[in-house]
């Protein structure tokens, strides 16, 4: 019986990525996606791989017979939505697909005997942390996506203390790198400046710009999740950041483009992101290999994926965030 590893959300940013590595690892993916963030394109590279199989499926929708799931051995999890901003606007999306959605993937899987399931939360659990921030940090969720991430994360926790469920959850702190979301709601800041130095229009700076985020590139993070699904650990909680943090105003530099207009701070987010990676180095033997320079020289090589993004300008970003400055404090 061939043992698949599962990706859900594989066609999406991170996604792509893990399935990139698998697959050159010689292993059997099936993947899930229902392309509301994700796209197919991000999959063509491997459209004639045979250890490869797709099914757009929304994890909302996944019955207890879903065949598609049959043989998996492992699950990565990486299915949910990602953007924080309008989670403001739309917290039923968030907890429906975020939460429920992971309920239903735990509870078909269950009983199903599988070795691993990685879950991707997020480091937006711990609010304004204390850096840098250890996975102890006090939890300070802030807005519906954090909650809901978080909530996620709480479920699959549980299921590996009532069922011994084999577990692991990785906190992201700011991936950036090739593939990133290209459409929808307004979101991470190095897709916004992207499309914008294509359209040679000012960056938006949030702030001074002076403001540090601990920024990781996309296929370290995907290195992370691997080597979370073969570990012997299980019930463990990651933070997976590159363990250095860089202002905004240095991503601008590096991106060598000059023009840009400041925006008001938000409130609710913190000046700085910065995980404590040790956790994560020991018991994985995982570190990152892509320097901060380097990878953003690698996205402005392909700065031509984020063409038909939307173009975020001051005035529209006020009024996508209206709500954001009505209710967080």
């Amino acid at each position: 019986m061939n043992k698949y590893y599962l990706v859900t959300g594989g066609a999406g940013f991170i996604g792509s990525h893990v399935v990139d590595l698998l697959l050159k690892n010689n292993k059997k993916v099936k993947v899930i996606d229902n392309l509301s963030c994700g796209s197919m394109k991000n999959l063509l590279q491997h459209k004639n791989n045979k250890n490869l199989l797709f099914k757009k499926l929304d994890i909302r929708k996944i019955k207890k017979n879903e065949k598609f799931l049959k043989n998996c051995q492992r699950v990565i999890h990486l299915a949910g939505i990602g953007d924080i901003v309008p989670s403001i606007n739309y917290p039923k999306n968030y907890y429906e697909t975020n939460v429920t959605g992971t309920l239903n993937l735990l509870e078909y899987f269950k009983d199903k005997n599988i070795d691993k399931f990685v879950y991707a939360a997020s480091s937006s659990c711990y609010g304004k942390a204390l850096v840098p921030t250890k996975e102890d940090n006090k939890i300070n969720t802030l807005h519906p996506y954090a909650l809901s991430k978080y909530m996620g994360e709480q479920l699959c926790l549980h299921w590996h203390n009532i069922y011994d469920f084999p577990v692991n959850s990785i906190r992201i702190f700011n991936a950036y790198g090739t593939r990133s979301k290209t459409s929808g709601a307004y979101g991470a800041v190095i897709g916004v400046f992207l499309k914008q130095i294509l359209m040679n229009k000012p960056l938006t700076v949030v702030g001074d710009g002076k403001q540090k985020r601990d920024f990781l590139f996309v296929t370290d993070v995907a290195q992370a999740f691997y080597k979370a699904s073969v570990t012997q650990f299980k019930g463990k909680i990651w933070n997976l950041g590159n363990g250095e943090a860089h202002t905004v105003n240095y991503l601008i530099k590096n991106l060598k483009y000059k023009r840009k207009v400041f925006i008001p701070d938000r409130p609710g987010e913190p000046r700085v992101t910065l995980a404590d990676t040790t956790k994560i180095r020991k018991d994985l033997n995982w570190k990152p290999k892509v320097s901060f320079e380097k990878g953003i020289g690698i996205i402005l090589k392909n700065i031509n994926y984020w063409k038909n993004a939307p173009l975020w300008t001051k005035g529209s970003i006020k009024q996508a965030t209206k709500d954001w400055f009505k209710y967080i404090k």
